[in-house]
């Protein structure tokens, strides 16, 4: 009997690496997105953290490996958004690689922290660099270039198929571009200042042109003290800020307070991290829709 459960996992990791699909690991939504554009029908992309988990917080254990065995690439976002990526690397296989997609990407500056959860105990981890890089389709664009040349160096044989997956995905990302701007053009100017839970969407606004009010500050979780909270309803006054945009993963409570005080409307839900969303298409287009509706019109 055994002997036989030992062919069987010997027959499953040739399979990951001679069968019709080969396998990669992704750790965030939006990258396993990316992969499943640029891999095709080669490449079968192993979800670790779910559709709905939370890239920042993830905590690898070694039953999370053992989903993904044989595969020896995994793609994270990088610019220090995957606070466990030491942890994870002490429990893969030494012939295991992370490739880290946004390390290369034109980072903004900007710390922002958040909250996490290790057996019941609050914990934060922070980073130098914004790492929210995806809310830039040009950005974006271009990590699908830093993840067709990884696939292609994990897989050569089928880099003809990936390069032009890549290249087919990129046309579509330039219509996005595109698209948005032409969407946020009836705007106008001065109230293109975008309000949000917290500082999620520094890479939007720089790209098409609002300035950005992150009112919860940092921790998207926590609530303001007092003297803050008055502070943060005073500027949204003098700003003329026409609404504040909660997130799908935060606390409402919060900006329902905020926008109440300092008589704003509420407006509709954003989409930090393309958690809940089946493609990064849809993140993009839904967060437009939902800015536009709130900052155009009376």
């Amino acid at each position: 009997m055994k002997r036989y459960l030992i062919f069987g996992v010997f027959l499953g990791l040739l399979g990951s690496v001679f069968g019709g699909e080969m396998k990669v690991v992704s750790l965030h939504p939006l990258i396993g997105d990316m992969l499943k554009q640029v891999g095709g029908e080669r490449v079968e992309v192993v979800d670790l953290i779910g559709k709905n988990g939370d890239p920042h917080s993830f905590e690898p254990k070694a039953g999370d490996i053992a989903k993904a065995v044989g595969v020896k690439v995994y793609f994270v976002s990088g610019m220090g958004l995957e606070g466990y990526l030491g942890e994870m690397k002490a429990i893969l296989p030494n012939d295991a690689r992370i490739v880290e997609v946004g390390a290369t990407l034109p980072a903004l500056e900007g710390a922002c922290d958040h909250e996490g959860h290790d057996h019941g105990d609050e914990h934060e981890h922070e980073h130098e660099l914004d790492p929210h890089w995806w809310h830039s389709v040009d950005l974006y664009r271009r990590a699908v270039g830093v993840v067709k040349d990884e696939l292609s160096k994990e897989f050569p044989e089928a880099k003809d198929e990936f390069e032009a997956n890549a290249f087919a995905y990129q046309g579509k990302l330039d219509e996005l571009d595109k698209w948005i701007r032409k969407e946020v053009v009836g705007i106008p100017k001065d109230r293109r200042k975008l309000a949000t839970a917290h500082a999620a969407f520094e890479y939007f606004c720089e790209r098409y042109g609002f300035e950005s009010f992150p009112v919860q500050g940092l921790n998207r979780e926590q609530m303001p003290d007092a003297v803050s909270l008055a502070k943060m309803i005073s500027d949204l006054k003098e700003e003329k800020v026409r609404a504040i945009f909660p997130e799908k993963e935060s606390n409402p409570k919060i900006l329902t307070t905020l926008a109440n005080d300092a008589g704003i409307k509420l407006g509709g839900e954003l989409v930090a991290d393309g958690r809940g969303v089946e493609s990064y298409e849809e993140m993009m287009k839904a967060n437009v829709a939902a800015i536009v509706a709130g900052l155009s019109g009376e």
